[in-house]
């Protein structure tokens, strides 16, 4: 099974300019979820460490899946998965 991981950005309009919409990247597959994870992870860091009014997140999901395995958002120190019992997210560590 291959994971993919995809990068979410909804960049920051400049004042009086109308939301132009949420832009999807596939970052790369893998074929372990770990590993989708772990370049994830680094993406993660490395946005959060730039400072930017851009919304940002970052999932790992098997291709075509709508549920993601996991989640990071720019603007939180935090990680996330779904816990699929509840349909809640569930912060990890």
């Amino acid at each position: 099974m291959a994971f993919e991981l995809i990068e979410f950005l909804e960049p920051a309009p400049a004042p009086g300019e109308p939301f132009r919409g949420t832009i999807e990247t596939k970052l790369g597959e893998f074929d372990s979820e770990q590993d989708a994870v772990e370049a994830g992870r680094r993406a993660w860091k490395a946005a959060r460490e730039q400072p930017s009014a851009d919304v940002r997140w970052w999932i790992v999901r098997v291709p075509g899946e709508q549920l993601a395995r996991w989640i990071a958002d720019a603007a939180s120190p935090t990680e996330q998965v779904l816990d699929l019992t509840t349909n809640t997210l569930v912060a990890l560590g």
